[in-house]
């Protein structure tokens, strides 16, 4: 079995953050180590929440933790999302460095959440700038959406040619892997929830039905993280996690339109997240 500490959001209410990552990583079969960044009522979109922040000092106090108990050479991998404060960053770049200590074949996922001003999403001031000038080149994969991708790479990001050029600027920064979650309306089909994955050996595009609802449901970008990491470390090649992501992603999407609900039905979805329905194919572009 693989193991995954995953230092992300915790939401008591709805699903973002570890509430969106853990379970559909468990049902892969990973054992989860969940380290909660922030604990929170609900995630931000609602405008309003309640809880509070974790010590930043206490990811390192964690990680150490289980480290005297002998426990941490088992770490496969660190995933890390939402951070509630700017020097969180440093506590889990820090918390990355001692797991790959233990296992020097762990592996960093970051999942750069950098807010989102027009869906309300909130960061700490310095959070974006932590993630660009310290987690981005110890990342061995990184997976941002269209803002982050701008912001990541220092680059224009308004077509398809400018966000391939994007991901390659990335790579150049020191990730293995790309995941681009969402090209949002720069993509080739705006009628499309479009996805690009890039490593060494070349850029995949997928391609998959755009749902729509009257409010967005948060935590499908910590959902997609999750999954494409998940399989990673059940030995799946890159552009085999990436369809599978991309297909359970989508039946989630599906089952949660149908319910008419404004948070992502992961557990009604449980037997299509492990195997999905749909079966859209990523096609390489470069």
């Amino acid at each position: 079995m693989k193991h995954l500490l995953s230092i992300q959001s915790h939401v008591v209410y709805g699903y973002a953050g570890n509430k969106s990552a853990t379970f559909p990583m468990q049902l892969l079969g990973i054992d989860v180590w969940a380290l909660n960044t922030v604990q929170f009522s609900n995630h931000t979109q609602y405008g309003q929440w309640t809880g509070m922040v974790m010590p930043p000092a206490q990811i390192g106090e964690i990680v150490q933790g289980i480290d005297n108990i002998g426990q941490l050479h088992q770490c496969d991998a660190v995933i890390s999302g939402y951070i509630g404060a700017a020097e969180q960053v440093e506590e889990i770049i820090n918390a990355v460095q001692k797991v790959k200590s233990r296992n020097p074949n762990a592996v960093y996922l970051c999942d750069p959440v950098m807010g989102h001003p027009d869906k309300g999403c909130i960061v700490a001031d310095g959070v974006k700038e932590n993630l660009i000038n310290l987690a981005m080149a110890k990342a061995d994969i990184i997976t941002p959406n269209l803002v982050e991708l701008r912001e990541l790479s220092g680059l224009p990001v308004e077509n398809f040619a400018q966000a391939i050029e994007a991901v390659k600027a990335i790579l150049a920064k020191g990730p293995k892997k790309v995941l681009v979650k969402h090209l949002s309306k720069v993509g080739q089909d705006p009628s499309q929830f479009e996805m690009l994955l890039a490593n060494e050996q070349g850029i995949w595009h997928i391609s998959r039905p755009l749902h729509q609802f009257a409010k967005e449901p948060v935590g499908v970008g910590d959902l997609t993280a999750g999954l494409f990491m998940a399989n990673l470390l059940n030995g799946k090649t890159d552009v085999e996690a990436f369809e599978h992501t991309a297909n359970a992603v989508n039946d989630v999407m599906t089952v949660t339109q149908q319910q008419d609900n404004y948070e992502l039905q992961i557990v009604a979805a449980r037997e299509q997240i492990v195997r999905p329905v749909s079966q859209f194919n990523a096609v390489k572009i470069a």
